[in-house]
């Protein structure tokens, strides 16, 4: 993603492959067991996870969302993409997502 929007040479790429990939990176080759500090999940799998632990997922909001995606198509880059799957909104790149939000609430309990 970087490659196409920010040049190599760039000071805050440099820094932020440094400081936040080289983490990840070094997390993911270098680490097992319980040295291995970070385990990607899936945002399915959080949603699972969140449910059991009592809460309750909020619908996204439309508008809002129209809006995002409006401004993505005029403003960024066409390899970005925002999308919606169950009340999730997906950022990614290059068809891989990259994050996915939400907004949760205590459920009532029964």
């Amino acid at each position: 993603m970087f490659d196409t929007t920010i040049p190599r040479e760039d000071p805050e790429r440099l820094m932020f492959e440094r400081e936040v990939y080289g983490r990840e990176a070094m997390n993911v080759i270098a680490c097992e067991g319980l040295e291995r500090v970070e385990r990607p999940e899936t945002y399915k799998q959080w949603q699972a996870r969140t449910i059991r632990a009592g809460f309750k997922q909020l619908p996204l909001n439309q508008e809002l969302m129209e809006k995002l995606m409006g401004k993505l198509k005029a403003w960024y880059h066409k390899d970005f993409v925002i999308d919606q799957d169950n009340n999730w909104m997906l950022q990614g790149w290059k068809g891989r997502i990259v994050f996915a939000s939400s907004c949760w609430v205590p459920a009532p309990e029964l």
